[in-house]
């Protein structure tokens, strides 16, 4: 189950770059276009608004990679006793992918919420086992599993 999550995460990932990547290239185009075409102030404010633009999504493209580069490094196969990344945890009756902070997928009817290893709730459980009890913000989670 965990290949099938991985693969997922990844897939979504690779997706969002692919966008990314055409927007950017979509917008570098327009100002080449721009540039050959126009004088005067409208001309700067809009190569301004689209240097800002580009600037905006390479910041998204980079934040997208860096989750990608912490997928690469999770081997789905390792079995872990102790929390670790690449971990499934089963807490609470909720299943949490130690990974990056990703969107909630479904894989054979189950919820999988893909936590980062810095979040609140991701530094807790990392290096616990089965049994590990602890309360974030009024809310007791208990490890039930580690897959």
């Amino acid at each position: 189950m965990k290949q099938q999550i991985l693969q997922k995460h990844q897939q979504l990932l690779q997706d969002k770059i692919d966008v990314f990547r055409d927007m950017i290239s979509g917008l570098t185009e327009d100002a080449q276009n721009d540039a050959k075409g126009s004088a005067g102030d409208k001309h700067e404010t809009a190569l301004s608004m689209m240097h800002i633009e580009q600037e905006k999504l390479n910041h998204k493209l980079k934040e997208i990679l860096d989750q990608k580069s912490v997928l690469d490094k999770i081997d789905a196969s390792a079995n872990h006793t102790k929390i670790a990344l690449g971990s499934l945890v089963q807490a609470n009756g909720m299943l949490l992918f130690i990974s990056a902070a990703l969107p909630k997928i479904t894989i054979e009817d189950k919820i999988i919420i893909a936590v980062s290893p810095q979040s609140p709730l991701g530094s807790k459980l990392m290096g616990n086992e089965v049994g590990f009890e602890f309360e974030i913000n009024t809310t007791k989670y208990t490890i039930e599993s580690i897959l």
